[in-house]
């Protein structure tokens, strides 16, 4: 059976990613997570999600997969014993000395070698299988028919995990100094500032006051940024090669965003929805322009607006619940009377929201919603649930 694995960075994320269909989720703890500590679980709240993730049957994922100093090795047993105990599933790993340290440590632990590990050939992915992975999440330069070919070599108990979503470094396999060379943050140490996102221009070392833009079209001066991964058409091609895990990208992402994301992946992988349709809703949240990345060949040589970010949609509330014909929405982001809201859920398809009628906490008319987190209640018709989103087209 093929999983779809989402991120999550936020237990609002979790439950996106569970309630629109993420087979498994994986999330980062208080050691080695590879993101900022904004987006690093407690053990409290590590073991909060898995109750929430095994009670609907799915899996918790951990990520260990910063490289380690000998520090922190030592503290890898007792980490990878807390690790379990917490109910995490599996631990996604990219140092060897991890992944030695925390097998020996805790042998009933699952563990997963990260695509950080740049794992792209068969004798690799046996040495880790010879050492207690289970899983290899794929180099993400490789193409389909080396998947295919990699498969064919490998025992059927270890499992291929390949990203499907999200955003790309510039470095090989994740792999990059840019942001420690210019600011001392380093990206292996999950303290990347992202510089391969910015925009560019040229400076002559006699005139460091005047710069000049790096322009052939509109757009070009992003020379470093890449462009985001979007799979959706090839997710049969992709099953067909071997993978068994499909994997979204996006710890650092809004409960929006994973949960349109996921929901247009599940969708496409039930066959409840086509592919152009699954390209509109993935065009709603936040993204670089989008690319198939390395599966069908070389990455094209194109950067033309690849640091420009944009979306058709704009996140606005979540449904709280919905009694009597009145949604309690939260609000996130301005709305006014009289908008056309959009619903996003796993159960409605093309729902539409009239906020003909807004009232606030206190039965007060709204003409115009822009507190955030206000508690806004609304006339509707629809079957809403808790957990279904809102947005406005931009």
């Amino acid at each position: 059976m093929t999983e779809l694995l989402a991120p999550a960075g936020t237990m609002a994320a979790l439950d996106a990613a569970l309630r629109f269909g993420a087979d498994a989720v994986y999330l980062g703890g208080p050691l080695l997570q590879l993101r900022a500590k904004s987006a690093g679980f407690s053990f409290d709240e590590i073991e909060q999600a898995a109750r929430r993730v095994h009670t609907q049957g799915k899996r918790l994922y951990a990520t260990v997969n910063a490289l380690a100093t000998s520090e922190e090795i030592d503290r890898l047993p007792a980490y990878a014993n807390q690790l379990k105990d917490c109910g995490v599933d599996a631990a996604i790993v990219s140092d060897l000395g991890v992944l030695t340290t925390m097998h020996k440590s805790c042998p009933a632990l699952e563990l997963h070698v990260s695509t950080q590990a740049s794992c792209q050939n068969y004798a690799s992915a046996m040495a880790w299988y010879g050492l207690g992975a289970r899983r290899i999440v794929l180099a993400r330069e490789m193409t389909i028919e080396q998947i295919r070919a990699l498969k064919k070599r490998i025992p059927d108990d270890l499992e291929l995990e390949a990203f499907v979503h999200g955003a790309m470094c510039m470095a090989y396999s994740g792999r990059c100094l840019l942001s420690s060379a210019i600011l001392g943050r380093s990206g292996n140490r999950g303290d990347c500032a992202q510089p391969c996102r910015w925009r560019y221009a040229l400076v002559e070392e006699t005139r460091q006051n005047q710069s000049f833009p790096i322009v052939e079209e509109d757009g070009f001066s992003y020379i470093l940024s890449s462009r985001d991964l979007n799979c959706i058409e090839l997710l049969d091609e992709l099953i067909d090669a071997g993978v068994t895990s499909l994997k979204i990208e996006g710890r650092m992402k809004t409960e929006y965003y994973v949960a349109v994301v996921v929901n247009a992946y599940r969708r496409v992988l039930d066959g409840t929805m086509t592919v152009d349709e699954a390209q509109r809703e993935l065009l709603s949240v936040s993204h670089r322009p989008y690319t198939t990345g390395f599966y069908h060949g070389e990455l094209p040589q194109d950067h033309s607006n690849a640091g420009v970010y944009t979306q058709t949609h704009r996140f606005v509330g979540t449904v709280l619940s919905c009694e009597n014909g009145v949604a309690t929405v939260e609000q996130r982001n301005r709305f006014a009377k009289g908008d056309a809201l959009e619903v996003v859920s796993p159960a409605l398809t093309n729902a539409v929201l009239h906020a003909d009628a807004i009232t606030d906490e206190t039965g007060a008319p709204i003409e115009l919603a822009n507190r955030v987190k206000a508690i806004l209640h609304i006339k509707t018709d629809l079957p809403l649930k808790p957990g279904d989103l809102l947005r406005k087209q931009i």
